[in-house]
């Protein structure tokens, strides 16, 4: 389903080319999903919660059970009746702004390409006319937005995202544990970071949202000098969250760099692999369309 363009002025987070690569693509959840509307996701039941919360136009297909026809013999137009909890599917986004993430050796850093890849999949989730909200974070949660399909709500969480700066030193765990405790009902959760945090703990906390019956995809953002350790001259390598200085021979530590940066992209894929959740390995320097187009074409194949 393609996203509906805003009336208003898009935040600069938002790349038209992105959108458009994506438009006729769709991100559907692998678990049966408690939600209301006939779409992309299914459903263990049928109903409406009973808190009125705004109201939408009718399109083609709607449930006309759902119609307000005092509305409709007021204005003759068909309107819906929405519920807090009317959507197929309930998404958070979880967006690591650590300091580690404020990193870029490139035009982009690895913070900005979050940003933008955040605000993408909010935008295309919200056209998909499901609910979805966000959460950053770096040692602590900075901002939270619950997830909602609302008028106005998408803009909110496209504002607060072109105003989210790198932080602190990472904690996943904490966010992910918080979300898992707070979760009502099954949907999708999506983390966007470079995982640059105890690894065991966070593959741990996101195997518990997992088991709780979430669907989890996890966007591993690494900068290209980070994969591929570019570097000729000696230098001082300063840790971007604890401030350790360390100065090293790049001909001497390439090899074994290598090796680890390896392990620590592979110990994450074979994690998610095991554990039924999505892993996508994202290099800034790559087209984020591309990418991204490459997933969402890939994951619609698996169902």
């Amino acid at each position: 389903m393609t996203a509906t363009e805003p009336s208003v002025r898009l935040p600069d987070v938002l790349d038209p080319s992105l959108l458009a690569s994506i438009a006729n693509l769709e991100l559907r959840a692998r678990v049966a999903v408690e939600g209301f509307l006939a779409g992309l996701h299914k459903s263990p039941h049928h109903g409406f919660s009973t808190e009125f919360s705004d109201y939408r136009h009718y399109f083609p297909g709607d449930d006309m059970r759902y119609v307000d026809w005092k509305v409709y013999a007021r204005s003759g137009k068909l309107y819906l009746k929405q519920f807090e909890d009317e959507t197929n599917l309930s998404c958070h986004i979880l967006l690591d702004c650590s300091a580690s993430m404020g990193y870029g050796s490139g035009s982009v850093t690895k913070l900005e390409f979050a940003r933008t890849l955040a605000a993408s999949l909010a935008y295309f989730i919200s056209g998909q006319r499901d609910a979805v909200g966000l959460i950053t974070f770096d040692q602590k949660i900075r901002h939270y937005l619950p997830s909602r399909f609302r008028r106005g709500h998408l803009m909110n969480i496209l504002g607060a995202l072109s105003k989210t700066t790198s932080g602190q030193a990472t904690n996943i765990l904490r966010p992910v544990a918080d979300l898992a405790h707070s979760l009502k009902r099954k949907g999708l959760v999506i983390l966007i970071s470079d995982l640059l945090d105890d690894v065991d703990a966070t593959a741990g906390a996101l195997q518990q949202l997992r088991a709780q019956g979430s669907d989890v995809i996890v966007f591993h953002v690494l900068d290209e000098a980070e994969l591929t350790f570019p570097f000729e001259r000696i230098a001082d390598f300063v840790d971007s969250e604890t401030h350790e200085v360390q100065k090293s021979v790049p001909q001497q530590v390439r090899e074994t760099y290598l090796q680890e940066i390896g392990r620590f992209c592979d110990f994450f894929k074979e994690k998610c692999r095991s554990g039924g959740m999505d892993y996508c390995l994202l290099n800034t320097a790559k087209p984020m369309n591309i990418a991204l187009a490459s997933y969402l074409s890939k994951r619609a194949k698996s169902f």
